[in-house]
């Protein structure tokens, strides 16, 4: 039997050496951190007893440092060598880990905020490297299949996450997961070392400064149209997902009238709806020009939260996240490939720490003040309010729909 295109296409793919390995160091970091994420979740509510302005600043300690150390970490991202970064940003987490887990079991609970701080911290270095190895050794006409089949990953553990996450807080403790985050970071670390060696021709010599290289990076971007009106679509998205991303479990609590473990249903929904979709976007990855995937995403983003705020039915909103997160790949791999396709490889560290810290620093925002905000308004203005940020976010898409639709006429033609 004939082989297809797609099959040949897909199998160049995994024999990838680069992403063999990134999926695979990508599979642990996703164990270590969904069972940090719920753990410690669940951890503070029980301390708490379910304050929401403690909730929220769970999230800010996860989301603030992406937006103070971003950008210096994407300069120095094109600076160092992608490889050697990886890999001690991964085993320094790691160190951190254990010291937060012995300093929980001699000190205070409070501590456990730092275990979230300084892996977010060190991400700003580690992540822009991935991003740089995959535009130097992937294909282009390669990248959004490979971002697909990425996003997959991350759509599985949408599932498999929160319910590893609620059982290992609640059979073995908030000491165990930390201890588990501790030995993931270390596996990927250690996986990290298949990656190939870092081009000895990168050892530029460098006479411009950080601060001239970081002026070069935000010139390049306000010189690009697309990166341009992507980053002022990431504002609108950021400010969105932060007014809401602290309050999914009063979502349960209040709105719903269920225990706080049902959460975990919620986000396998959206998790489910996550890996239909991420095999469906596979399918269409050469079809589909990026920025008409990101936009139909963010349009069914604002539908699906609309819903879930109006909602006062668990099989409703349980539907709403189902197909929130069936559009979400196209959110996710139309933003990367996106950046992927329209900057140079020298500049991709950079671009990330401009563009992340719009997304990420809105959401700050809306998330530092979400605890407070939810004092005064209902969970219905919340999410309904998050719908309207999202049609905003498509709106900035909108001048790119023509370039889109002539360069898919001239692939046909």
């Amino acid at each position: 039997m004939e082989k297809t295109n797609s099959d040949i296409t897909i199998g160049a793919l995994f024999r990838n050496r680069v992403i063999q390995t990134i999926l695979l160091s990508t599979f642990f970091l996703q164990i270590g951190i969904w069972v940090r994420n719920y753990s410690i979740l669940l951890f503070v509510v029980e301390k708490t007893k379910e304050n929401p302005v403690a909730v929220s600043l769970i999230s800010v300690a996860e989301f603030a440092p992406i937006f103070l150390f971003s950008f210096i970490g994407g300069t120095f991202a094109d600076r160092w060598r992608p490889k050697r970064t990886m890999i001690w940003c991964d085993f320094l987490s790691a160190v951190s880990i254990f010291v937060v887990l012995l300093s929980l079991i001699l000190g205070s609970w409070k501590v456990i905020f730092f275990a979230t701080l300084v892996s977010s911290i060190l991400s700003q270095f580690s992540q822009p490297s991935g991003m740089k190895l995959f535009k130097l050794h992937v294909k282009e006409e390669l990248i959004q299949m490979g971002m697909s089949i990425y996003q997959t990953l991350f759509a599985l553990f949408m599932i498999l996450g929160p319910v590893l996450g609620t059982f290992v807080y609640q059979h073995y403790g908030i000491d165990a997961a930390i201890g588990i985050m501790g030995v993931a970071f270390l596996l990927s670390a250690g996986i990290l070392f298949r990656l190939p060696s870092d081009y000895e021709e990168e050892k530029k010599e460098e006479k411009s400064t950080i601060i001239q290289e970081m002026k070069a990076g935000i010139g390049y971007v306000w010189n690009s149209r697309a990166l341009t009106l992507l980053g002022g679509c990431f504002a609108a998205a950021g400010l969105a997902l932060g007014l809401t991303q602290p309050l999914g479990v009063f979502l349960v609590t209040e709105q719903l009238g269920l225990p706080k473990e049902q959460l975990q249903w919620l986000m396998a929904a959206f998790g489910a709806g996550m890996i239909l979709g991420g095999g469906l976007t596979l399918g269409a990855a050469k079809k589909i020009s990026p920025q008409i995937l990101l936009a139909l995403g963010m349009t069914v983003s604002a539908i699906g939260f609309f819903v879930m705020g109006l909602s006062e039915l668990f099989w409703l909103t349980l539907t709403a996240e189902f197909f929130s997160g069936l559009f979400m790949p196209c959110i996710q791999i139309g933003i990367n490939t996106m950046i992927l396709k329209n900057t140079e490889a020298a500049f991709i560290g950079r671009v990330n720490g401009i563009l992340n810290p719009l997304f990420m620093g809105t959401m700050v925002i809306t998330m530092t003040a979400s605890g407070w905000l939810k004092q005064t308004f209902s969970l219905l203005a919340m999410y309904e309010g998050s719908a309207l940020l999202f049609i905003v976010g498509v709106l900035f898409l909108v001048p790119l729909f023509k370039g889109a639709t002539v360069m898919n006429k001239s692939e046909e033609a």
